[in-house]
């Protein structure tokens, strides 16, 4: 028999953790032998590290103070049931793992891999690196949000920058990004961009996320605070569709 500080550091629980299994009925509590003290036994161990790795395990203390009670069949059942739980939270944490890493190089989500291919390509067709960054970042926050209409996004302008007078466009946009706003370069880029977008849909709208999102928005402000000519660009181009 042995007392609950032994009983403690054999299972490595505190003694203040016994005494709550005690108070909420998961580990029988023994008589006191005559000096006062509780003595346990090796069926009280027993107990003591099943609860213990049922708590380890996430499981709420009263539903293992019900599980006492259950009969084996029960008991095996309901394990079945918390390692299957278990086995999605170490899914989860694994996942959120991968993310963490990714964040610790700079990223801090996944992309598709043809976006990324798409995004490596960038520098190679003259972009410059701000310009990489910045999109890498747009997507990122596209994906994460609208993940069910950001891939067909993503196709939309791939297919623009894959066409090289459009994909001109784009590059002289990214050089326009320290111009004054009073640059006529400006204006004129303005209306080439208007001019190539009526083409290139019509009547129809580009494809766009939820008109309910904010996320537009968010985006055409991140773009439009990192240059006031880029800024100015925009004004310019929703004017100019809007006529």
């Amino acid at each position: 028999m042995i007392t609950i500080g032994r009983l403690a550091g054999y299972v490595g629980v505190s003694i203040k953790t016994i005494r709550v299994y005690h108070d909420k009925g998961l580990l029988p509590e023994p008589d006191r032998d005559a000096s006062g003290y509780r003595r346990y036994g090796a069926s009280d161990v027993i107990e003591l590290i099943k609860v213990r790795t049922l708590a380890e395990a996430g499981v709420p203390l009263a539903r293992i103070r019900d599980l006492r009670s259950a009969n084996e069949e029960d008991y095996r059942r309901a394990l079945r049931e918390f390692d299957d739980e278990l086995t999605g939270r170490i899914r989860g944490l694994r996942a959120a793992q991968r993310r963490m890493r990714q964040l610790a190089f700079g990223h801090p989500a996944p992309l598709p891999a043809e976006v990324d291919a798409h995004l490596e390509h960038l520098a190679d067709w003259g972009f410059t690196a701000r310009w990489v960054d910045l999109q890498r970042d747009l997507w990122i926050l596209v994906f994460a949000t609208h993940p069910d209409r950001a891939i067909n996004l993503f196709h939309d302008q791939a297919d623009i920058l894959a066409d090289p007078p459009l994909r001109q466009l784009f590059l002289d946009y990214d050089r326009a990004h320290g111009l004054d706003v009073d640059d006529a370069r400006i204006h004129d880029l303005a209306r080439r961009i208007a001019g190539a977008t009526r083409q290139r849909y019509g009547a129809d709208e580009p494809p766009e996320l939820d008109a309910a999102s904010d996320i537009p928005a968010l985006i055409q402000g991140t773009v439009s605070a990192s240059s006031p000519a880029w800024q100015r660009l925009d004004e310019l181009v929703r004017a100019q569709l809007a006529e």
